[in-house]
């Protein structure tokens, strides 16, 4: 494939390791210094594009991927507000887009796990659910992409919990979260790459599930084998549409 990578960070760095090293190419390189500059016409001939930029940058990315009939990877989270809105573009135009807060395989079975737990939880009153999530200082959204995506499987699974809140632990004033609220507690810490905790707690007991990710390795490698998925696919897709649970 010729790849077109949409931020080139640590992320955008490390997919371009994994996607050479797996046989493909890097057509262009979009980042700070030249995206003002970068057109439809600059993504002809490329088979798909990775986006990792920033929450600013990506509905104009994926516009231009749109106009460029190219498909896109959208590994970038901040932007999902406007998700339905960019979902029926991309369904209109018969675009292709797959996006996801994590794609690293060890979370995605995480998140599958998640939902089983949070109905197998559900009954038991006596314990209250709480996520908490780690990740470097550089990171610009808060909650995390994949801690939203944890606290949806749990607001799906768990009866009376109907929303989620978040505190921004050393920024936020500190919310105390009501008993339909699902509180996700993040904290910002030097270049930690990211841990997502689930919490269900008592007065007699704790139960605790945990990610640790070591690196962005997992992330990066996954983004690649979703550009290769998407080859040939039409459509609106989401990260976990590539498992088989």
């Amino acid at each position: 494939m010729k790849i077109i990578l949409l931020g080139y960070g640590k992320m955008g760095q490390q997919i371009e390791k994994f996607a050479l090293k797996r046989g493909h190419e890097i057509q262009l390189i979009v980042d700070k210094d030249n995206r003002e500059s970068i057109t439809a016409a600059s993504l002809s001939g490329a088979d798909v594009a990775i986006d990792f930029s920033e929450p600013a940058a990506a509905i104009n990315n994926i516009s231009l991927c749109f106009e460029a009939n190219l498909p896109i990877v959208v590994g970038t989270t901040g932007w999902y507000e406007h998700l339905e809105e960019i979902k029926a573009v991309c369904l209109d135009a018969n675009q292709s887009l797959l996006y996801g807060s994590n794609f690293s395989i060890g979370v995605n079975v995480f998140f599958h796990v998640n939902r089983l737990l949070a109905k197998a939880m559900s009954p038991y009153k006596q314990y209250d659910v709480q996520v908490e999530e780690i990740h470097h200082i550089h990171k610009l959204d808060s909650p995390s992409g994949t801690a939203i995506t944890i606290a949806e499987g749990i607001l799906d699974g768990v009866e009376g919990k109907t929303q989620w809140i978040n505190n921004l632990v050393g920024e936020d004033e500190e919310r105390i979260p009501k008993a339909d609220e699902l509180l996700i507690e993040s904290h910002r810490i030097e270049e930690v790459p990211g841990t997502h905790t689930v919490l269900y707690s008592s007065e007699v007991d704790q139960i605790e599930f945990k990610h640790t990710a070591h690196s962005r390795a997992g992330f990066a490698l996954g983004a690649v084998i979703a550009a290769e998925w998407l080859q040939g696919r039409k459509g609106f897709y989401q990260v976990t549409e590539m498992f088989a649970f």
